[in-house]
C-alpha cells in the first residue's frame, strides 16, 4: 500500500479547474488525508493551459512531487504542457486517440459525459468523483460537500455527475491507488491553509489596522484576505495608485500611532526603495509584505522564485537597520507577520516579510495551533513638553511618540536632524544619529531566530523560506546518515548564534530558488564556506523527486 499519491489537473483557465481543487482537497481531508495542493498557471484570465497538484498522504506532506500517479487533462493543451510528469504508472483519464502515451489510460471522454447530464461544465465533477474512487475513499463524502455548496439545478447536476464519476471508478476497481487514512488525523481540527491565509491572520493578529497596496500578484492575496476581513478587525483598506504611495500612506499611519502594511512583489518593492530609506532615517516602523515572483522587469508574473533576496536586504539609499523574515509555510507565515509588526514597533525599523508564488498559493494542512490572547505591546510614549523624538541613546532606540499623544511636538524629517527633529548639517550630530541609527542592529540582533536543525550529519544542505519542506523531504528520501538540514526563516540581519550550527558542518549544501545563490554569498560575507550550490529559476518551485536526485548527485562525488 502506498504512503503518498499526486494527483495532476490540467486545463485552461475558465475550465474549473479551481472548482476540482477545492472539491478534492475538502473532500480528501474530510476523508481523513494529509493534504498538500500547489498550482502554475500562465498570466491570463482565460486560456493559457494551467495545473493543480494535489498530494495526500497518511502521514503530513507538505511539498510537491514532479512525477505524478494520476493525470487528468481537461483539453489536449494541458497534456503536452504535462508530459514531462507522466510515468508509465501514472494514471491518465482522457479521451484516446487525442494523444497516446507510454502510461495506464482511462479512455472516457468526460467533456461528452457531462453534456449528456446538462453542461459541459461538470466534467470537473465527474472527474473529482473519478480520482475519488480510484484512491478507495467514500464517495459520500463529496456528495456531502456538494450539497453544501450548491442548490437548485445546479446541486442536482453536479450529485449526478458525482455518480457519474463514481461509476466510473467502480467499473475499473476501486482503490487502484489506495492510501489508509490515517486514524490519528483530526479532519474537522487541522486547517488547511494557503501562504496567503497565513500572513493575513498573523497581520490581524499583529494589531495590523490600515493597508495600503497597489495589486500586484503574488502579493494580491493579501490585500484582498485583509479586505474581506476589514470590518470584523477594523481595518482600514486603500487601494493606491501606485507602490510609492502606499509605502507612504503607510509610513504616515505607523508615523501617526496606527499599524500598517503594505504588499507587493519585485516591481514594486522596487519603487519603494525611496520610502524604505524615509522609514530608516524617520526611524518610522513600517512592514512590507513582499511575495517574490521571476524577475528582471515583469519576468514571470504568476510564476515563483527567490530572486529578490538582495533587494530585500540592500534596497534604499544610505545605511539603515532593517530586519528580513522569510516563513516556510502557512502556520510560519502566521507567527512571523505577527512577529513583523511587533519587531517593527519595537525597533522603529523597516520589516520584510518574504514570501514567493509558491508559498503564497500553496495549501497546507496545518495543525490547529494556539494563539496568544495577548494585545501586541505598543512601544509608544506620551510626550512631555521638553519632548525630543531623536534623543541620544545607549542602546540605539530613541522614545517614540505621536502627534496628539501628550505635550510635545513630534518632528520627524526626511534630512539629518539634531536631537529634536530639526534639520542640520553638522558633522558631530550627523556622527552622533547616524551611530545611534546604526547601533539598534546589536539588539535586532538578538532577537534573531534560530535556524531550524534536523539530524546531526556533517553535510548541511541548507535552505531559506519556502524550499524548507521540500529539502526536509528530499533529505528523508535519500536516507543517507552523513546529511543534516538547516532552514533560515530570520535572513537578515544574520547573527553569530545563527551561524554557529553551520560553523559544526564539514560541507554545505545551499539550496536556493534563484539563478545566482543570493543567501549562499550572504553566508560567505559572514565567512562561512559554501561547498556546492542546487538553483532553480525557471519559474517552478523545487520538487521532491527532482531535489533528491540533485543532491544524490552531490553526494557521490562527495564520497
Amino acid at each position: 500500500m502506498r504512503s503518498s499519491v499526486s494527483v495532476l489537473i490540467g486545463g485552461s483557465a475558465g475550465q474549473g479547474i479551481v472548482s476540482i481543487e477545492i472539491l478534492l482537497t475538502k473532500g480528501f481531508k474530510r476523508a481523513g488525508f494529509y493534504t498538500f495542493s500547489t498550482k502554475e498557471f500562465m498570466s491570463r484570465v482565460r486560456g493559457g493551459s494551467n495545473t493543480t497538484l494535489i498530494r495526500i498522504s497518511d502521514k503530513p506532506v507538505n511539498a510537491p512531487d514532479f512525477k505524478v500517479d494520476i493525470f487528468v487533462p481537461l483539453d489536449t493543451n494541458a497534456f503536452f504542457h504535462a508530459q514531462e510528469r507522466i510515468t508509465k504508472e501514472t494514471f491518465v483519464v482522457a479521451k484516446k486517440g487525442d494523444y497516446e502515451c507510454d502510461c495506464v489510460l482511462y479512455d472516457y471522454d468526460l467533456e461528452n459525459l457531462a453534456k449528456e447530464i446538462g453542461n459541459p461544465i461538470v466534467s470537473n465533477t465527474i472527474a473529482a468523483a473519478f480520482i475519488f474512487g480510484l484512491l478507495g475513499c467514500d464517495g459520500a463524502v463529496l456528495r456531502e460537500i456538494v450539497s453544501e455548496s450548491y442548490t437548485d439545478e445546479l446541486l442536482e447536476l453536479n450529485l449526478k455527475a458525482l455518480e457519474i464519476g463514481a461509476e466510473l471508478a467502480r467499473e475499473n476497481g476501486n482503490c487502484r491507488y489506495c492510501i489508509a487514512p490515517n486514524s490519528s488525523m483530526s479532519p474537522k481540527n487541522d486547517l488547511f491553509l494557503s501562504g496567503t491565509d497565513g500572513v493575513g491572520f498573523g497581520a490581524i493578529a499583529g494589531g495590523c489596522n490600515f493597508i495600503s497596496s497597489y495589486p500586484m500578484s503574488p502579493s494580491t492575496g493579501v490585500l484582498t484576505f485583509l479586505a474581506k476581513q476589514s470590518r470584523n478587525f477594523g481595518i482600514c483598506v486603500e487601494q493606491a495608485e501606485d507602490e510609492i504611495a502606499a509605502f507612504q500612506m503607510g509610513l504616515g499611519v505607523w508615523y501617526g500611532g496606527g499599524r500598517a502594511i503594505t504588499t507587493t512583489s519585485g516591481g514594486g518593492f522596487a519603487l519603494m526603495g525611496e520610502g524604505l530609506s524615509l522609514s530608516g532615517i524617520t526611524e518610522t516602523p513600517m512592514v512590507v509584505y513582499l511575495a517574490q515572483r521571476p524577475g528582471p522587469a515583469t519576468g514571470l508574473p504568476t510564476r515563483t522564485e527567490q530572486g529578490d533576496l538582495e533587494l530585500a536586504i540592500y534596497s534604499g539609499h544610505g545605511e539603515f537597520p532593517r530586519i528580513v523574515l522569510a516563513p516556510s509555510d502557512p502556520k510560519e507565515c502566521f507567527e512571523l507577520a505577527r512577529k513583523a509588526f511587533e519587531l517593527a514597533d519595537a525597533y522603529q525599523v523597516p520589516v520584510i516579510l518574504m514570501s514567493d508564488q509558491y508559498l503564497a498559493d500553496s495549501y497546507f494542512t496545518v495543525e490547529r495551533f494556539e494563539i496568544d490572547p495577548i494585545s501586541p505591546a505598543h512601544h509608544i510614549v506620551k510626550t512631555d513638553a521638553d519632548y525630543k523624538r531623536y534623543f541620544l541613546t545607549q542602546d540605539g532606540i530613541s522614545p517614540r511618540g505621536i502627534p496628539g499623544y501628550g505635550e510635545g511636538l513630534v518632528l520627524v524629517d526626511s534630512d539629518e536632524h539634531t536631537e529634536e527633529g530639526l534639520i542640520t548639517e553638522s558633522m558631530s550630530v550627523r556622527n552622533e544619529q547616524h551611530t545611534k541609527r546604526l547601533q539598534k542592529r546589536l539588539l535586532v540582533e538578538k532577537e534573531a531566530i534560530l535556524p531550524d536543525v534536523e539530524a546531526d550529519g556533517d553535510i548541511a544542505v541548507v535552505g531559506w523560506g519556502s524550499t524548507k519542506y521540500i529539502i526536509k523531504e528530499a533529505v528523508e528520501r535519500i536516507a543517507d546518515k552523513r546529511l543534516s538540514t538547516v532552514h533560515f526563516s530570520w535572513v537578515y540581519p544574520l547573527s553569530e548564534s545563527q551561524l554557529a550550527s553551520l560553523q559544526k558542518a564539514k560541507r554545505l549544501i545551499v539550496i536556493e530558488n534563484n539563478a545566482t545563490g543570493q543567501f549562499a554569498k550572504l553566508l560567505r560575507l559572514h565567512g562561512v564556506s559554501v561547498d556546492a550550490q542546487i538553483l532553480k529559476s525557471d519559474g517552478l518551485s523545487f520538487f521532491v523527486d527532482e531535489l533528491s536526485e540533485k543532491i544524490a548527485l552531490l553526494l557521490k562525488e562527495i564520497r
